[in-house]
């Protein structure tokens, strides 16, 4: 080989080294593997079974829920199916105590025969429809004495009595029923009206007297 072909093989050389490292070449440099941590199998069982027991008490308290749910509603069925038909036979009921009423006193006492046998009849008609009510939870709603309370009671007039409570229910016009705890019929009252009740006496001679008897 001449001196000139040697020389432009060597300069072709270099010119190709030249481009390599001009287009950024890098030798390559290996990258350290991660190592992945062991999961200890006893703990992930202790995991799993811990949600398990999770799931089953959720299922369980959702079972009970359910189970006491449905036996209320199915209480509550039995307990108001009446109700439409109980309110009915209150009607009823109520037509033979004003029968009653209409009747006056002495008559009912001097009565004989045949009236007094119609007598009799009406009011052992009344306490039997009266028994049958109670029979299937229809109980007359307390109001007499008691304060008044507009879910159970309907105000009919108001009666000033300074001696009791303003709001106490001190006349019953016709008594109210209720169903379970359910309202049928409120109870038609008089409240009174006047304010609190009047200071128990404390005269002479009634020391040591016990008044809460």
């Amino acid at each position: 080989m001449c001196g000139a072909e040697f020389f432009q093989h060597h300069t072709d050389e270099d010119h190709m080294s030249d481009e390599n490292a001009a287009q950024g070449e890098t030798p390559e440099v290996e990258t350290p593997e991660t190592e992945t941590p062991e999961v200890d199998p006893a703990e992930a069982l202790r995991t799993e079974n811990a949600e398990l027991k999770d799931r089953v008490l959720r299922t369980v308290a959702e079972m009970e829920n359910l189970r006491k749910r449905t036996e209320r509603d199915v209480a509550d069925t039995r307990s108001y199916a009446i109700a439409g038909f109980a309110r009915d036979m209150l009607s009823a009921t109520d037509a033979l105590s004003r029968a009653l009423m209409v009747i006056p006193a002495e008559t009912r006492e001097g009565a004989d025969g045949s009236l007094k046998s119609l007598i009799e009849g009406i009011e052992l008609a009344e306490r039997e429809m009266q028994r049958l009510l109670a029979k299937h939870g229809v109980k007359p709603i307390e109001a007499a004495g008691q304060k008044f309370d507009p879910h159970k009671h309907q105000a009919m007039f108001e009666v000033p009595n300074p001696n009791v409570p303003e709001g106490t229910v001190v006349q019953v016009v016709q008594e109210g029923f209720a169903i379970g705890e359910r309202v049928l019929r409120p109870a038609m009252v008089g409240v009174a009206k006047g304010g609190a009740a009047a200071p128990a006496p404390t005269g002479e001679g009634e020391e040591g007297v016990d008044k809460s008897a």
